[in-house]
């Protein structure tokens, strides 16, 4: 799991560092329009390394923790060592394609700027969802566990809902474009999937 640690790690240093240094924030921060016009294309990458405040931080390390060392797990057993670099691909493409979308509709709008690991943890959390279904989450203000398809479903309609409607601060387009790349590229690398996924849900 050395690889969902080292992930953890960098995430901290870099945006414990950048919380009190506007220069590397605004250097490192998703910004579709210094993208396109400026052609500052590391900006597709960096911002998933940037948090807002600590509880965003704390949030989405806490959750690539608990769903990443399933998907790892799930990985290597039937990847060996090449699971591991699937999990960095896992992890790094949810980065990009996660804000694809929003980088369309806002690449010419110079206030649009975005930050945080969502769009990538919702990658792993719904690569863990597709692994495992049959699987309960918690949420912190509800006492009873919720099983891991109704979350998935559940999130999936408020995260296209909210990201309609876009009236707050929340990357919500990222969390449900994350949230697809993870399902889909679990499929891709191991097809099979899908057939388990129906047992274990009863659907076959």
């Amino acid at each position: 799991m050395l690889a969902i640690y080292l992930i953890i790690t960098l995430t901290a240093l870099i945006s414990i560092t950048a919380f009190n240094r506007r220069h590397i924030f605004d250097k490192l921060r998703f910004n579709a329009y210094a993208i396109k016009h400026e052609k500052q294309t590391w900006k597709f990458f960096t911002y998933a390394f940037l948090h807002a405040d600590w509880v965003h931080l704390l949030i989405n390390m806490f959750v690539l923790y608990s769903f990443g060392n399933v998907v790892m797990a799930y990985l290597i057993y039937f990847f060996g060592f090449k699971g591991i670099m699937y999990f960095i691909l896992l992890y790094v493409g949810g980065i990009i394609f996660s804000v694809l979308y929003d980088y369309g509709r806002n690449k010419d709008n110079a206030y649009y700027s975005a930050v945080g690991a969502s769009g990538a943890v919702s990658a792993v959390v719904f690569a863990s969802i597709i692994i495992h279904p049959a699987g309960s989450i918690f949420l912190f203000f509800i006492p009873i566990p919720i099983p891991s398809i109704v979350f998935g479903i559940l999130y999936l309609v408020y995260s296209a809902y909210m990201g309609r409607r876009n009236r707050d601060n929340t990357g919500h387009n990222a969390h449900f474009w994350g949230a697809v790349f993870g399902l889909i590229f679990i499929i891709v690398i191991r097809p099979e999937i899908i057939v388990e996924f129906l047992e274990k849900t009863g659907l076959k």
